[in-house]
């Protein structure tokens, strides 16, 4: 397990010791003198320009996506925190958290943004930054299969990480228990290999993180929750326990600001916000549709997408919001067609037939162009995108109206984190007495976003890394390069087996 670490550490020992030089000759210079003649290490981190950071390559935390960019969670805000400290991040991107851990200790990596769950054992050892979100150990297992309610039913073997924070939580629990469970900790895996056996059939149980399994459930609809482990723990970075707290220092107050300013949030939400909105029966009846529906409607996506500079999976998505890819729906208020136009909407776009499929993706697919253009210019993307969809859904006029009402509120109206959590109060009349546009369901607006960005991220995936015209500020994120599911009845979770793909 080490092995990684100790190759790294060779590596840098060069590096170190030029380091070294570099830092003697400019403290003679006098460049970094203080009265005492010492240099912080963030003295030398800025001196030299590379910051060097541990992480795992995972969903939740750093990987490619499917522009060939760098992205994740802990990647972007690691990013940020360099970028405000005048360097460059040198990322050391290990197999396991262990070696993430082994890597911070030994002075290979200045510190760790992997996405670490932190168990109280780890602060004996490290230093930690303030929360960055949390996760809830859970038990999970797969739908047909007996469900235990708790750790207390007999007989269950549960797979875990090994030495995670998720281990040390269910033996915790484990020894308090009447009938307590088979631990098996797994070495050299992660929580979506152990998420992706069960909810294949591998295996009947394993322990894993929430977040994990809210990405998954989306993949893997059989994939279910048995038990939670306890409470929620918290996320955060990770930093050698010693006397110089320099970089750890700075890291604390940029968390702080970070999250005052709301952009901890924003990033947050680029990444987890549209999480756990398909359940599984959803999930199935999504899967059943592109396999048996989208292959007709595809060209007709694409098409519109050249036309328009959007992906054709966004507007595949916006068109199974609206209708599940029915030509023929028809809402009671005379709302109709694969991308339910509005009588007047139809006529302004040039629409003369709304049940004919092409014509209303044409129609629907330019509609959204407008409203991504006749927002204003000073909004950003991914957030513009994801306003202009909750334009289509209930109006410019109302989504303006929102962003007047966030800015009053102290929020950011160009991002969409802050307008999101807005829009519900169009519904109320001490707030939409006072917009230009009056009442709106605002709160329907934030489902419909919320569910398109759900779709898109499947549609993302099933079509593995196409190359897509959405700003890929919202990631859609990879699935686990894993072994193939075991050759049952049902190996294929989500019920896709098309030539489309």
């Amino acid at each position: 397990m080490k092995e990684k670490i100790a190759q790294f550490g060779r590596s840098v020992a060069w590096q170190r010791a030029k380091r070294c030089a570099l830092l003697a000759a400019i403290v003679a210079t006098g460049l970094l003198t203080t009265c005492s003649n010492s240099v912080s290490r963030l003295d030398q981190v800025q001196a030299l320009g590379v910051l060097h950071v541990a992480t795992v390559n995972r969903a939740t935390t750093y990987y490619e996506n499917a522009d060939n960019q760098t992205d994740g969670f802990d990647y972007l805000l690691a990013e940020a925190f360099a970028e405000q400290l005048g360097v460059t991040i040198n990322w050391l991107v290990l197999p396991t958290e262990q070696d993430v851990l082994d890597a911070v200790e030994s002075g290979t990596a200045d510190f760790a943004a992997a996405g670490l769950a932190i168990a109280d054992g780890l602060r004996t050892r490290f230093q930690t930054s303030p929360p960055l979100r949390s996760v809830t150990p859970q038990v999970i297992y797969r739908r047909g299969n007996r469900r235990p309610r708790s750790i207390d039913e007999p007989g269950q073997r549960i797979r875990v990480l090994a030495d995670s924070a998720v281990e040390a939580r269910l033996r915790n629990r484990a020894a308090d228990s009447a009938a307590p469970p088979t631990i098996v900790p797994v070495p050299e895996t992660d929580d979506e290999a152990l998420s992706f056996e069960v909810g294949t059939g591998t295996h009947p149980l394993a322990a894993v993180r929430s977040d994990i399994v809210a990405i998954n459930r989306r993949y893997y609809p059989k994939l279910a929750v048995a038990y939670n482990l306890g409470s929620p723990m918290p996320i955060a970075w990770v930093f050698p326990r010693q006397r110089d707290a320099s970089i750890y220092n700075r890291a604390i107050a940029f968390i702080e600001d970070y999250r005052a300013s709301t952009e901890l949030a924003r990033i947050h939400d680029r990444f987890f916000g549209q999480l756990g909105r398909l359940d599984y029966v959803g999930s199935r009846k999504f899967s059943r549709d592109v396999e048996r529906k989208l292959a007709r409607w595809r060209p007709s996506f694409e098409k519109a997408a050249k036309q328009t500079g959007l992906d054709w999976r966004l507007l595949a998505a916006v068109g199974y919001q609206e209708s599940h890819w029915n030509p023929d729906a028809k809402s009671p208020t005379g709302v109709r067609g694969l991308m339910m136009l509005t009588r007047d909407t139809a006529r302004y776009l040039r629409v003369k037939n709304r049940r004919d499929p092409e014509q209303s993706i044409a129609g629907g697919s330019r509609y959204l162009r407008e409203q991504i253009d006749r927002l204003p210019a000073e909004i950003p993307e991914p957030d513009r995108t994801w306003m202009a969809l909750a334009a289509y859904n209930l109006g410019l006029g109302h989504l303006l109206d929102a962003r007047t009402i966030t800015e009053q509120n102290g929020g950011d109206p160009n991002r969409w984190v802050d307008v999101r959590s807005n829009l519900p109060l169009l519904a109320q009349a001490q707030w939409h007495r006072q917009t230009r546009h009056g009442y709106a369901r605002g709160h329907e607006a934030v489902t419909y976003v919320g569910n398109i960005r759900t779709y898109f991220d499947v549609l993302a995936w099933v079509t593995d890394g196409e190359t897509d015209a959405l700003p890929r500020s919202e990631p859609a994120v990879p699935p686990p390069e894993l072994p193939p599911p075991v050759n049952d009845e049902e190996d294929n979770p989500l019920d896709i087996d098309s030539p489309i793909f």
